[in-house]
Formats: structure tokens, C-alpha cells, sequence
């Protein structure tokens, strides 16, 4: 059996696009899901059906089409938070970080900071938040998606911690006088 460390190595080789670290499943108590239960499952179907045709045209370049399927899938269902997701990350990729953010926004209250999509949406808006130079904001976001089980937002939450900060500099430093420790000039 693998261990975790063999796992986070598999997963960073055949997936070195992903956020390192943020391995589905690992580190996590339970794999985070989302609470579909009181949709009508025939227009949940069509709706998840939409969402995996507009990944598919995203993935492939395709951002228009993309965006038409999420549009679709919102218009069926505008209380599921998962197309408002998706849709914000095909809105990034356009270049309209505002809207991603409104989209990323609505995603988490609709899924009231619970389950995978709020996970998800609260890493994609604490890394646009962090593009934006607006760290407090990041931090807070990285600090719910760590409680919510994302290892990959627990260390951007470590990173962006000021005091995390100051001690692995001087940890650093600490580090790098052991190693090249400076030798008083013979007189």
C-alpha cells in the first residue's frame, strides 16, 4: 500500500498542472461532496450534463461554448452553486477576474461554505484575491478551505500568515549560517 508522501508524488507526476499538494482525498477526514438532495434529479442530471460538456469545451479551448453551457446549466438551476463555479473559472480565463470573483462569491453562498464546490470557490477566489495584492482577504479565504479540507489552501494560508513569514526567514537565515558559517579574518 502506498503511503500518503508516495501518493503526493504519483499525483504531482501525472498531474503536474494541479495545485501541489491538493490531492483529492488525501489528508482529508472525508471526501467533500455536495448536497444535490433536494433538486429534481431529472433537471440535476441535465444540469451535470451541461457542467461536464462545459468543462469538456474549456479544457479544449473553446471558452465561448464553454460559457454557453454554463449559462444553460445556471438558468436550469440558479440555486446549485457548482456551475456558478465553473463558469467563474472560464471567466478568469477570459480575462473578466471581476465577474469570476461575483461568479466564486455566489458559489459560496448558495453552497453556504459547505462541500466541494464552497472548497473549490473559496481556493480559486483566494488565489484571485492574491493576484490582486488583497493578502488579508486570500488568507481568510485559504483559512475556510483549509477547514473544509484542501491541503493546498492550508499552505497558502501558512504562506500569507506574516508571522509564518518572519520565522522561516529567520529559520533561513539560521539555516544558512550552519551551513556557510562566516570564519573570523586571521590578523
Amino acid at each position: 500500500m502506498a503511503s500518503e508522501h508516495d501518493k503526493a508524488v504519483l499525483w504531482s507526476i501525472f498531474n503536474p498542472t494541479a495545485p501541489f499538494g491538493d490531492i483529492p482525498g488525501l489528508n482529508e477526514e472525508k471526501e467533500l461532496t455536495d448536497d444535490d438532495s433536494f433538486f429534481d434529479p431529472n433537471l440535476l442530471e441535465k444540469v451535470k450534463n451541461l457542467e461536464i460538456r462545459g468543462v469538456s469545451a474549456a479544457e479544449s479551448g473553446d471558452l465561448k461554448t464553454a460559457l454557453i453551457h454554463f449559462d444553460q446549466a445556471i438558468q436550469i438551476l440558479p440555486k446549485r452553486a457548482s456551475a456558478y463555479n465553473n463558469r467563474a473559472q472560464v471567466k478568469r480565463l477570459l480575462g473578466d477576474t471581476e465577474s469570476a470573483i461575483e461568479d466564486l462569491e455566489h458559489a459560496i453562498v448558495l453552497s453556504k461554505g459547505r462541500g466541494r464546490t464552497a472548497c473549490q470557490a473559496l481556493v480559486q477566489r483566494g488565489l484571485l484575491f492574491r493576484l490582486a495584492h488583497r493578502d488579508d482577504d486570500a488568507r481568510a479565504d485559504f483559512e475556510r478551505a483549509a477547514a473544509l479540507g484542501s491541503m493546498f489552501a492550508k499552505q497558502q494560508a501558512i504562506i500569507l500568515n506574516p508571522y509564518a513569514a518572519l520565522c522561516n526567514r529567520m529559520l533561513s537565515e539560521v539555516i544558512g549560517n550552519l551551513r556557510n558559517p562566516k570564519v573570523p579574518e586571521k590578523q
